[in-house]
């Protein structure tokens, strides 16, 4: 431990102070001057500081809550761990937060940061079936490196400085990527967009049959066949993460639902903005599909599978096939006779169709080698944060280390 430094817990140089909601159905709760924050919103932040909240209470609601001083730290205790705010006025918040007043001897930023370092062992001490939860009593026993108020305010200074830095190298990282991402599904979308003088339009039925995936008991002990569900339809392709589900039914079942290289998958319910997510099966080995997914088996003769891949990828398709979906609250569904009367246009040429999909292959490749640049760099960018958390929570932090962050975001 560096001199004048010492161990301590968070219990030692915070009060901290539990949540609460008042009954939403009593509108004289509702409404009043007092800010009320939640795990949820506090999550779609992006700057540390908050000053306004979506739903205020009024002085009674106050009295199912507690009111922070201004400058506490507040941590998402619950759905997720780990969350950090800083109320820049005094606020109060739900059930799934604590708030940390911090007492004389810690300067609320250096909390902040801390905190922030230390997410990963933060749901580690949480616990609970359904979802995990930070007990009040856990937080408080949390260890900190607490050094002098002059040594922490330098901390936070470097730390400031440093992650103005790296938010401008993310931020510019994340640009890039969906810059990337844009321009292959422009120029994709942009081909169907255009047609051709040999193009024809026709629905979807006239070249595909169509097939509801399978409802059962799914395991995780390898039992029986592996199945697709909806979370591995990804960029367009089935993918085997290797952490798929089984389903244990018999061979001639099994038969019934077998992929085969070319088949189509196509998720028939989800949120309004995934319902309609389209993946093609390229793999070998025995494979099944879920009740969420519909197969759409095209013929050869009539339609190439990959450009069928790409035509119901992209946004024009998705488009006018989610504007047909029956939807609830925030669930969509599009069913296989709206699929099957879904109208296309293709090239009626089957070659000029496998002309097509070899450049989208290629556009693809390039544009997921461009992705996987920029995500390097932002794994770059995340590891480096959390070195410099580590040295300024060991006493190693000595200057702002912006040369390496000018160099990991270059």
């Amino acid at each position: 431990m560096k001199e004048g430094w010492r161990d301590t817990s968070i219990g030692d140089v915070c009060d901290v102070v539990n949540g609460g909601t008042p009954k939403t159905n009593v509108a004289t709760f509702w409404g009043g001057k007092h800010m009320w924050i939640t795990p949820a919103e506090m999550g779609r932040r992006s700057d540390p500081y908050v000053d306004t909240t979506a739903r205020r209470l009024t002085d009674a609601g106050l009295t199912a809550a507690n009111l922070l001083p201004a400058y506490s730290v507040i941590l998402s205790s619950r759905a997720p761990i780990g969350h950090l705010v800083i109320n820049s006025i005094p606020m109060a918040t739900n059930q799934g937060c604590k708030g940390l007043v911090p007492k004389p001897s810690i300067h609320f930023k250096y909390l902040y940061y801390y905190l922030g370092s230390v997410v990963g062992l933060l749901n580690d001490l949480g616990t609970g079936a359904t979802f995990k939860e930070l007990s009040g009593g856990k937080l408080k026993e949390v260890p900190i490196p607490l050094p002098p108020l002059s040594e922490q305010h330098r901390i936070v200074a470097i730390l400031d400085e440093a992650f103005a830095g790296l938010a401008t190298a993310i931020a510019n990282a994340e640009k890039n990527l969906k810059n990337a991402r844009d321009l292959f599904e422009g120029s994709v979308s942009a081909v169907f967009t255009a047609k051709g003088d040999d193009w024809i339009s026709l629905q979807i039925g006239d070249v595909a049959t169509t097939q509801y995936g399978l409802s059962g008991t799914l395991n995780s002990d390898g039992v029986g066949y592996r199945i697709f569900r909806m979370g591995e339809v990804q960029r367009g392709a089935m993918v085997d993460s290797g952490r798929m589900k089984y389903i244990n039914i018999d061979r001639a079942e099994f038969e019934s639902y077998r992929l085969r290289r070319g088949d189509i998958l196509f998720n028939r319910t989800n949120s309004v903005d995934l319902v309609g997510k389209t993946g093609r099966f390229d793999l070998e080995g025995d494979y099944c599909f879920a009740s969420y997914l519909i197969r759409v088996t095209f013929d050869p003769e009539k339609m190439d599978s990959r450009f069928a891949a790409y035509l119901m990828n992209a946004n024009d398709f998705l488009a006018r096939i989610r504007s047909k979906a029956a939807r609830s609250v925030n669930q969509a569904n599009i069913n296989a006779t709206i699929l099957r009367g879904q109208k296309i246009d293709l090239p009626s040429s089957v070659q000029l169709q496998r002309k097509f999909a070899d450049k989208f292959d290629e556009l693809s490749s390039a544009a997921r080698r461009l992705e996987k640049h920029y995500e390097t760099r932002m794994l770059e960018l995340e590891s480096l944060k959390q070195s410099i958390l580590q040295k300024a929570f060991s006493g190693e932090l000595t200057a702002p280390p912006l040369s390496a962050i000018k160099e990991a975001a270059e």
